[in-house]
């Protein structure tokens, strides 16, 4: 008896190990199939502001380590910057895209098992293919930005709070980094995270479950955006000396509201009585909110260092009078902005700039070659067919969705309502972040919307794994009926 139980627990110990091994190659094959826009492209894709990522986390690590400080560490995501900094080393950001798409392919992987699928390493793989063919999952993937991460944060938001039963307790740990990294790496993916805490109460509210074990999940969600925020706060009051969420973050607001209209009238009727500083530029106003902030001569950039510390203390007071003076123009502003947003998701943000071309020199200089062979530098995408390709793949999710829904509704399966709680929460929140206090952009859309096809497949593989339960469970009362 002895002999036989270490023998079964051999055989035991094998199954888990060949398990856990072809659970490994099915994530690194996802990660594979993910990187295949930056093969393709010859290069890993970059956009103005990955520059300014990839040269700021040397600039913080400095002062974080060594205690040099500088004057000026930049406006983007400084835990972004850092978190890269090992990755590239300024040499090559080739690893920035192994690791990200490493963290995609594993977070869906986490996804994909929850619903118990059929053979799950096959769906998962050919689930993974299809949402880097056909949609921005790999082409984000392979982006040096946060954008990703975004994503990544989201679902992993759902397996903490719906799906927590299905994780080991390794997985656990590795999903609160993961979510920690993804709420720290832009500021609107804390805003989006503490909103999904808010959904999660309510959604716990209306739960038949015990009070604790529905709060639960919020709690410890609620808890990873409270670390995540007072982490920044912590960095930016070490490297500034005044604790803030985003730092020395550009009048992003004043911008939006100046380009809608409103916030531009009002300057123009009370300057004369206000003395603002934003007013000495007052002819520089455009009804673009890019040219407010980063355009060559444009307000901000032709402020000096002690104008731009005015027109930030100015933001609120003329956002908050514009809405007063306006409320119904800058209503019907907002909401087209909103609406535009949403179905904003075109993958045309791959061009290439002079600007990256100018920065390489000083952040990647010996990736410059690289890069100049690159398509993106050729200015060579396909963009207007991958566009369209996403389109018609989004269309096609949606009908699925209308058609999966009502078997999700009469199975009453709790995971798949959470995730199509956060899904369908997070893609019209992130449109109306993005573009009413931000503007409207392709990138902004683009960067969630593949969650629509992936719910699609999940709602499927739930589909596939109920009919595969039906067909074992009448298979089982069939044989048992013969031998009766």
């Amino acid at each position: 008896m002895t002999r036989a139980k270490a023998e079964l627990s051999g055989l035991a110990l094998n199954g888990k190990s060949r398990f856990r091994g072809g659970r490994l190659a099915a994530v690194l094959l996802g990660a594979l199939a993910l990187a295949w826009p930056a093969f393709y492209n010859g290069f890993p894709l970059l956009y103005a502001d990955s520059m300014t990522y990839l040269d700021d986390g040397r600039i913080v690590a400095r002062a974080l380590f060594l205690h040099r400080f500088s004057d000026y560490y930049g406006v983007r995501s400084f835990f972004y910057s850092l978190g890269i900094l090992p990755w590239h080393w300024n040499i090559t950001p080739w690893p920035i895209v192994a690791l990200q798409c490493l963290l995609v392919a594993y977070v869906v992987w986490l996804v994909a098992r929850s619903v118990s699928p059929p053979r799950p390493v096959a769906c998962y793989l050919l689930l993974v293919l299809l949402l880097s063919l056909l949609t921005s999952a790999g082409w984000y993937a392979d982006f040096i930005m946060p954008d990703i991460l975004g994503p990544v944060l989201y679902l992993s938001i759902y397996l903490l709070a719906f799906a927590r039963e299905t994780l080991s307790r390794a997985e656990r740990p590795a999903l609160y980094l993961i979510a920690f990294w993804g709420i720290t790496a832009h500021a609107t993916h804390l805003l989006l995270a503490g909103g999904l805490c808010v959904l999660l109460v309510l959604f716990a509210a209306f739960e038949r479950r015990p009070l604790a074990a529905c709060f639960r999940a919020a709690g410890e969600v609620a808890s990873i955006v409270a670390v995540a925020a007072a982490a920044q706060m912590a960095l930016h009051g070490y490297l500034y000396g005044k604790p803030s969420l985003n730092g020395q973050r550009p009048p992003y607001l004043m911008a939006r509201v100046t380009a809608d209209g409103p916030g531009r009238w009002y300057l123009e009727q009370h300057c004369p009585q206000l003395h603002w500083a934003v007013c000495n530029h007052l002819n520089t106003l455009t009804a673009d909110s890019d040219d407010f902030l980063w355009a060559s001569g444009g307000l901000y950039d032709s402020s000096s260092s002690a104008e731009r510390l005015r027109i930030d203390r100015e933001e609120m007071p003329l956002v908050l009078a514009a809405v007063r003076a306006y409320p119904r123009e800058q209503f019907l502003k907002s909401s087209a902005n909103f609406r535009d947003q949403l179905l904003a998701f075109g993958l045309y943000g791959f061009d290439s700039s002079p600007w990256i071309l100018e920065q390489f020199d000083k952040v990647l200089p010996r990736a410059r070659s690289s890069y100049m062979e690159s398509r993106q530098a050729r200015d060579a995408l396909p963009l207007d067919q991958l566009t369209d390709i996403q389109w018609w793949t989004i269309v096609a999710s949606l009908a699925a969705i209308v058609v999966l829904i009502p078997l999700l509704w009469r199975r009453h399966s709790r995971r798949l309502a959470g995730l199509s709680l956060i899904i369908v929460a997070v893609v019209v929140a992130n449109a109306f972040v993005a573009g009413v206090l931000s503007g409207v952009d392709d990138r902004y859309g683009c960067r969630v919307i593949w969650l629509i096809p992936l719910l699609a497949g999940m709602l499927l593989l739930d589909w596939l794994s109920q009919r595969e339960t039906a067909r074992r469970a009448g298979a089982t009362s069939g044989s048992s009926a013969a031998s009766a």
